[in-house]
């Protein structure tokens, strides 16, 4: 009995170790709280949507967020895929300002990806936990109403109404939405919405108190060249003068266009993350400090979330 106890006992090393995880999990107690019952809209996309690995941390960080209480919605695009099939079936590829030219034969490719591949993986990677995810889009239930962005981008769409009753019926029994970004267009057929802008009007209509990207970067650059110039947090304010500067890159300016647009209509916080950094959502929400770039909607927003860090640090 005495070598079973004796090999039972942790090394110094180990009992640190758990120690750590407790003071983590402890640390982490005050958001959870703060968290418990709001909704959150995780737009997913970039190399952490295609990875089978990275898919399955994301889907973890997913069910955690359930588990403690939190509504989390997944919003996906699916580019690289649309792309892939529209130049096997040796359709023309076209971009203008970094938005996909739809014709007619190029929206069925949209939408057989989207609503088709894409939706299932991540249903069936976030099923794995337990039968939690259903997925839709914007088409089911005419959820997602739009106009045509213009003439020469096809069938493109931009939100114009949002019918949350699809997605409240769904929480209300407890599943995940996960949602393609595809909607209904003036003329009662499909049309192409960019998910960035997508995800910010699902926030914007289901009163999400958070709206997170997930990308290949660790955050927001001042000058992307520089990897010392990550930005930890800042205003919308300060956001809306990063776009009218024109140092953003291309593919983050729509990103930061459709967090300031959920700022100034209700969410209160906007956060950039690199989804291919292991659980980078859970440090990011329930750690003092986090890893990614947080978006506030005001000053005053900000200066809460310091005031709950350094009361949650001196409780430890």
């Amino acid at each position: 009995m005495q070598e079973i106890l004796r090999d039972a006992l942790l090394s110094d090393d180990e009992q640190q170790g758990y120690e750590e995880r407790a003071r983590v999990l402890t640390q982490a107690l005050p958001w959870i709280k703060a968290m418990a019952g709001t909704t959150v809209v995780i737009k997913y996309g970039g190399a952490a949507m295609v990875d089978p690995t990275l898919r399955a941390q994301v889907m973890e960080d997913i069910m955690l967020l359930k588990l403690v209480g939190v509504n989390p919605i997944i919003v996906h695009g699916g580019g690289k895929d649309i792309s892939r099939l529209v130049s096997a079936l040796g359709l023309t590829a076209e971009f203008k300002d970094g938005l996909r030219v739809t014709t007619p034969e190029v929206m069925r490719v949209v939408s057989m990806v989207l609503s088709g591949k894409v939706n299932e993986e991540l249903v069936l990677a976030l099923n794995v936990h337990g039968p939690l995810a259903v997925g839709l889009s914007g088409v089911d239930g005419s959820m997602v109403h739009c106009d045509f962005m213009s003439q020469e981008l096809g069938r493109v769409g931009v939100v114009t109404m949002v019918d949350t009753d699809p997605i409240m019926a769904l929480q209300d029994k407890g599943y995940i939405p996960v949602i393609a970004s595809v909607g209904v267009g003036p003329d009662g057929q499909a049309v192409n919405v960019n998910a960035d802008t997508f995800a910010s009007a699902i926030a914007q209509t289901c009163k999400a108190s958070k709206i997170i990207f997930l990308t290949d970067v660790d955050g927001l650059y001042r000058d992307f060249s520089d990897k010392a110039t990550l930005i930890g947090r800042m205003t919308v304010s300060d956001a809306r003068g990063l776009i009218a500067s024109g140092t953003l890159s291309t593919g983050m300016i729509p990103k930061i266009r459709a967090a300031v647009d959920a700022l100034e209509n209700g969410v209160s916080r906007a956060h950039i993350l690199n989804g291919t950094k292991p659980h980078s959502i859970i440090l990011e929400l329930f750690t003092d400090m986090g890893v990614g770039t947080m978006i506030t909607s005001s000053a005053d927003d900000l200066l809460r979330h310091d005031v709950a860090a350094r009361v949650s640090r001196a409780a430890l």
